[in-house]
């Protein structure tokens, strides 16, 4: 810690701004993307315009933001558009002491009979200013209205701006409002003003004139989030004594897809050492843990993630020991790996596909953004020659590169998937050598798209949503399709999930993905849970749902013609995966099989099932006992009681309370 409070001197031209209008830059990569603007009147109130595009997206907002004195809010108003273009119209007022909100989602009242400070469902980073400054003057923690508690400490200083111009910076963790920390860098003198909001690998909002210092500014925060995690997998990592005795267990049988007659299964050197008929004599092990009669699962794949250390964390506890990190930052996907790989982080096997994109105002800046051929090959080469297994081709590279890259990548020895480039369609590059599709928007635009759609665009999501209902699963287009996918064994990873609620949850209604689980889940989670971030109004819910409909039936009819599937989410560790699952069964799968797919499906298709994907002997002992029978029920395979990942234990209870998430399973018995 003592070197995050090291006064930082960083260069950077002094600007010439007014206190009042403090403008702000959003970057990403260090390309400007967006901005935002504080217009500060003489009575303290706010006004803020927000707006930035990545991705093709982005959020278009506007708030009018008024204090007390003591840092809570009496007032505050919200318009615009959300990321995904959803009706952005909250508003909160406090009159005496009674607190008033509403937004598309909910409504209601409070008597507010102490400091609470209400916490806004898409708030700017401003919003995240003022969390600090309300619950720094209330001694560092306040209550949150709906509810909840907001926590805030201080984590590193800085100095930026020219010798003899600088300014001092502070660095703070906010805690409450998701699942990880939010942060935010605020002026370090008594006005406590917003200085910058960044999320190290991706958006850097800062003051303007200062872009300069942002490298240096998240290079200071991810060493101050590195100590959070070290000291978290210092709690929760287990490394028991080898040999390791699971006593009493039902191991899955990959090939019935059900689980075995009870057995006794022993781990030595982080290996699966033998699987024996339950209650042999066992010759002295160091540690026993008793099955009582739990079902044993090799560990999960999660095949569509982008893995960051708090996911990484609760990809463990939701029995995930490999994920395939589709899209990142390299050099801070390559630090995790190695964080995870010395113990200072706790997550799974990454297996890493390498991400290019085409340069373009929509281009997602991961991995690599290339301007032409040349560049494409030389980002497989890059990509190659550090062992990732596959490269991923994302929305902006143009669709008469997609033939020359897939072949270039096969002659390097790697896969292809992904996106399909935008102004293509999926059936073509399949034919130009994909080897994989990401999404199932993606296979359904292949069907509803025309020619000058620009899939860079919401428009991916949207004209999926509008015009999905309308195909018919039987005509030849879409039989002709499904054969093409059979005959190249292409493989699908159709992260359902995350779709979910983007074509079917009502506002206000709990999102259908998270609803299983969302009871055990803090106050603020299962609030944000009740926003469908699309669009949804003037009937467009009864459309969409038509065409969710229609994309699980298709989802169906790929698995029983012989499609291989992967199980993959693209978003929330380990929950998502588990919801994919019960989707999958929902479209027709039986749960045995479900469970095959999130294993040895997934290691066969990321190279790795010599190694794991089943329980066999001389394979990693990544293994999961889980209470019930999720061969049976699938929505079992949530009562997780406790995962090895190379022998070494983690208790999912655990985990999940240090996230203010309650436990879905006790963990066994464990003997030493």
């Amino acid at each position: 810690m003592k070197s995050l409070l090291a006064c930082l001197a960083l260069a950077a031209a002094a600007p010439a701004l007014a206190d009042s209008t403090p403008d702000y830059d959003v970057l990403y990569t260090g390309t400007k993307s967006g901005a935002l603007k504080t217009v500060t009147g003489q009575d303290g109130a706010m006004h803020v315009s927000f707006s930035y595009r990545d991705n093709g997206r982005g959020p278009d907002s506007e708030e009018d933001i008024a204090a007390l004195p003591d840092g809570t809010l009496k007032r505050y108003r919200q318009t615009g558009k959300n990321t995904f273009g959803a009706i952005l119209d909250e508003r909160f007022s406090l009159s005496g002491k009674r607190a008033t909100w509403r937004t598309p989602a909910d409504n209601g009242s409070s008597e507010v009979t102490g400091p609470a400070l209400y916490l806004p469902t898409y708030g700017s980073p401003e919003v995240n200013a003022v969390i600090v400054r309300a619950s720094q003057k209330a001694g560092g923690s306040i209550a949150a209205l709906p509810g909840g508690t907001l926590r805030t400490q201080k984590l590193a200083d800085a100095r930026v701006g020219p010798a003899g111009a600088e300014r001092g910076v502070a660095l703070y963790a906010i805690f409450g409002t998701d699942l990880q920390p939010d942060w935010v860098w605020l002026d370090d003198d008594g006005s406590q003003r917003l200085f910058a909001a960044i999320n190290p690998g991706g958006r850097q909002v800062i003051l303007a004139g200062f872009d300069s210092a942002a490298p240096a500014l998240e290079k200071l925060q991810v060493e101050a989030e590195a100590k959070f995690i070290v000291d978290t997998a210092a709690r929760h990592t287990q490394a028991l004594p080898q040999p390791i005795l699971i006593r009493n267990v039902r191991v899955y049988d990959t090939a019935k897809m059900a689980l075995g007659e009870p057995a006794d299964v022993y781990v030595n050197e982080g290996r699966i050492a033998a699987v024996y008929p339950a209650n042999s004599p066992a010759k002295d092990p160091a540690t026993v843990i008793d099955g009582a009669g739990r079902a044993l699962l090799p560990g999960l794949f999660d095949m569509h993630t982008h893995e960051d250390a708090w996911n990484t964390l609760l990809q463990i506890a939701g029995g995930v020991t490999t994920s395939r990190d589709m899209g990142n930052d390299n050099s801070r996907l390559a630090m995790l790996r190695a964080e995870i790989a010395a113990g200072r982080a706790i997550g799974p096997h990454i297996e890493a596909a390498g991400f290019i994109e085409g340069e373009s105002p929509y281009a997602a800046r991961e991995g690599f953004v290339v301007k032409d051929l040349d560049e494409a090959r030389n980002a497989v080469d890059w990509y190659a020659e550090r062992g990732f297994r596959q490269v991923k081709l994302y929305n902006s590279i143009k669709p008469e590169w997609a033939q020359p890259v897939a072949a270039y990548a096969h002659s390097r020895g790697l896969r292809v998937s992904g996106h399909v480039p935008a102004f293509s369609r999926s059936e073509r590059v399949v034919r130009e050598g994909y080897d994989e599709l990401q999404h199932i928007n993606q296979i359904m635009l292949n069907f509803v798209s025309d020619p000058d759609t620009d899939s860079r665009t919401i428009l991916r999501f949207t004209l999926v949503g509008d015009r999905a209902r309308t195909i018919d699963l039987d005509s030849p287009r879409v039989r002709d399709f499904i054969r093409l996918l059979v005959d190249r064994q292409t493989v699908i990873d159709a992260t359902l999930a995350t779709f979910e609620d983007l074509y079917t949850q009502k506002p206000g209604d709990m999102n259908p993905a998270m609803a299983p689980a969302a009871d055990h889940f803090p106050f603020a989670m299962q609030r944000a849970w009740r926003n469908n971030s699309t669009d949804v109004s003037g009937g467009k819910l009864a459309t969409y749902r038509e065409s969710w409909q229609r994309m699980m039936q298709l989802f169906g009819r790929l698995h029983a013609a012989g499609v291989p599937l992967v199980a993959g989410t693209d978003s929330l560790a380990g929950f998502m995966l588990h919801r994919e699952l019960e989707l999958y069964v929902q479209a027709g799968i039986p749960a045995g099989e479900a469970i095959r797919i999130a294993t040895e499906n997934g290691a066969r298709v990321a190279g790795v099932l010599a190694d794991r994907g089943t329980i066999e002997r001389g394979k990693r002992a990544d293994l999961i006992l889980v209470d019930g029978d999720p061969t049976k029920n699938i929505s079992d395979i949530r009562r997780i009681s406790y995962v090895l990942k190379d022998g070494v234990g983690f208790a999912p209870a655990a985990i999940y309370e240090a996230f203010g998430i309650r436990r879905f399973a006790d963990p066994p018995s464990i003997s030493r």
